[in-house]
């Protein structure tokens, strides 16, 4: 499947998220036999104000044989507040780590970049993505950042930062290209399996329900809609649990 629709909001976001949206869309095109996927019609694209700043969220959503829902979210506040926002969920046939990117610039600066394939299987990673990830995590940049209290869902190369400068942006921009590399050929090198279902999506779960516990993103969630909205989203776009 060819990706030619672009965001109406991505060129006018900071050029990190730009760059690292078209990153990511250009590595699943690809590597990943994608299809669409469907978001209820009133989630997919979004409008409202926070605090007198018109809000927009944009959601571009694909699955693949190996996955069951790519989800790709760019969001704007105002002239001042950038975010993306991005989780690939495997299908529950297929023994992956979840990939997970998240990019925070205020006022022209990014304040927090993440990147992650967090394991969800109690045996950690699997060892080819223990190979492929050797050496790296928050190496090379000068202002780590703190995971929060439920950091433990991440894996030991999770790269959490605060990417100062030209190099460091294109060290992060060139990391994610290679986390996403390594995940999208990981799961066409493996084969289903069944049999580990209820593991899995046990695993899925955990992932979701933690993340879920992201206060500033309910937060400002809430403040430019209401609770019951942000909940629905929550759930519904941002972490939904897979299916039994």
């Amino acid at each position: 499947m060819s990706i030619t629709v672009k965001s109406s909001i991505r060129q006018h976001q900071h050029s990190v998220i730009c760059d690292l949206a078209d990153i990511i869309e250009a590595t699943w095109q690809r590597h990943l036999a994608l299809s669409p996927y469907h978001l209820p019609s009133d989630l997919g694209y979004v409008e409202s104000r926070l605090e007198g700043e018109r809000l927009v969220i944009e959601n571009v959503c694909y699955q693949t044989p190996e996955f069951r829902k790519l989800h790709l979210e760019l969001a704007q506040v105002g002239p001042n507040l950038d975010i993306l926002h991005c989780v690939m969920f495997p299908r529950p046939d297929y023994a992956l780590p979840m990939f997970g990117c998240d990019i925070v610039s205020g006022r022209g600066q990014i304040s927090a970049a993440v990147v992650d394939l967090s394991p969800t299987s109690s045996d950690g990673l699997p060892t080819a993505y223990i190979k492929g990830l050797e050496g790296m995590g928050t190496q090379g940049y000068s202002h780590p950042r703190e995971l929060p209290s439920w950091g433990h869902i991440f894996s030991e190369y999770c790269c959490f930062v605060k990417p100062i400068g030209s190099p460091e942006h294109k060290r992060f921009l060139n990391q994610v290209n290679h986390y996403l590399t390594l995940h999208c050929k990981q799961a066409k090198a493996i084969a289903a399996t069944p049999g580990k279902r209820t593991e899995i999506l046990a695993g899925q779960r955990n992932y979701c329900t933690h993340q879920q516990q992201n206060d500033k993103t309910r937060r400002i969630l809430e403040k430019a809609f209401d609770p019951v909205w942000a909940e629905r989203y929550m759930t519904t776009v941002l972490f939904d649990l897979p299916e039994e």
